[in-house]
């Protein structure tokens, strides 16, 4: 069992940076694939950036690239997502998620929002023009 739990939404005016994190709760956290996804009301969960086990390889949307950043810190159980420049469209709920599983490589598919068995809750994220 692995629990996730998501920090550092908030509301924030457009061009603001903002940092989200993700704790976790497992001691075999740095065997996952970590993954950001959102999702806006009314709009079905977007796949946002995706680290790899040892934090060597990151994958990002396009909407996001040269914007976000993931990165991890195994000693400490935590996945960040560093948000600069945010856009009124960024505005939604950041969710992370953990692939425990291991059956697939990093690059295969870190997208796929089916490869994640486990979820956190969530933290709101609003961008004010």
């Amino acid at each position: 069992q692995v629990q996730l739990v998501e920090s550092g939404g908030g509301l924030v005016q457009a061009g603001a940076s903002l940092r989200l994190s993700c704790a976790a709760s497992s001691p075999t956290f740095s065997d996952y694939t970590i993954g950001w996804f959102r999702q806006a009301p009314r709009e079905e969960r977007e796949f946002v950036a995706a680290v790899s086990p040892i934090g060597s390889s990151t994958y990002y949307a396009d909407s996001v690239k040269g914007r976000f950043t993931i990165s991890r810190d195994n000693a400490k159980n935590m996945v960040y997502q560093d948000m600069k420049t945010v856009k009124v469209e960024d505005t939604a709920g950041y969710y992370c998620a953990a692939d425990t599983t291991q059956r697939q490589a990093f690059n295969t598919a870190p997208m796929d929002s089916l490869r994640y068995d486990y979820w956190g809750q969530g933290t709101q994220v609003t961008v004010s023009a």
